[in-house]
């Protein structure tokens, strides 16, 4: 803590007396922010459901018990658009060697208080949901697949439009082949997406439009790259 005398009198410094403390929760995981209340936290544990805080990590609550089939949660993502509206993508990602598969997506309307589940079954393993910025009924999804093995729902799925009943529709902005493997960096509020694949197919992908198309921005090597 700093400390300094002015006037005969000691002073504090108050930012100086701040220090980092863990919040938890103690698992390894994802965490994403409420866009209105700066207190909500959601995490998304690799093997432990959803868990959100109410202020800002004091206490932690399941809000996934009861609701989810299985535990591994891969992708979480809050929409901006409505911040009651939160998606689950289960599979953890991060391939190691005692990795957790999950089935599919769930989406919360109220909070994180019930959750639906909306398919994507075999999806197994998923690395990234992203919600339209204005729509939050209008998701993107970046599905592994089976890790050890070819299976068709894996990709970049969308766009999907989710109804009461679950998805309505769910094309793919780019799907590789059954044995290829999607990473999704990110899309951002312009829809620029980027994916890299880890087989012959590999690099930097783009596409500026959600149904144009992936362009590869590799071909010629990385720039100042030999």
């Amino acid at each position: 803590m700093s400390q300094e005398r002015v006037n005969g009198m000691t002073t504090i410094e108050p930012m100086n007396a701040m220090r980092w403390r863990c919040i938890g929760p103690p698992r390894g995981g994802r965490v994403v922010a409420d866009p209105e209340d700066s207190a909500v936290f959601y995490f998304g544990a690799c093997a432990g459901g959803v868990w959100k805080t109410s202020d800002a990590g004091t206490y932690w609550e399941n809000v996934s018990d009861g609701f989810f089939r299985t535990s591994a949660v891969g992708a979480i993502a809050v929409a901006d658009s409505d911040h009651n509206v939160i998606y689950a993508g289960m599979g953890e990602s991060c391939i190691r060697g005692d990795v957790s598969y999950g089935d599919g997506v769930y989406r919360s309307t109220d909070g994180g208080k019930t959750w639906t589940h909306l398919g994507l079954e075999d999806t197994r393993h998923i690395a990234r949901i992203r919600v339209h910025p204005e729509h939050a009924d209008i998701v993107y999804v970046a599905a592994l697949g089976h890790a050890f093995g070819p299976n068709s729902q894996r990709g970049v799925l969308g766009p999907m439009m989710v109804e009461s009943r679950g998805i309505k529709c769910c094309s793919s902005v780019k799907k590789p082949a059954p044995s290829t493997s999607p990473w999704m960096r990110q899309i951002p509020e312009s829809y620029t997406q980027r994916c890299g694949k880890p087989t012959e197919r590999r690099g930097v992908w783009s596409v500026e439009a959600p149904a144009a198309g992936f362009t590869n921005l590799l071909t010629a090597g990385i720039p100042g790259k030999n």
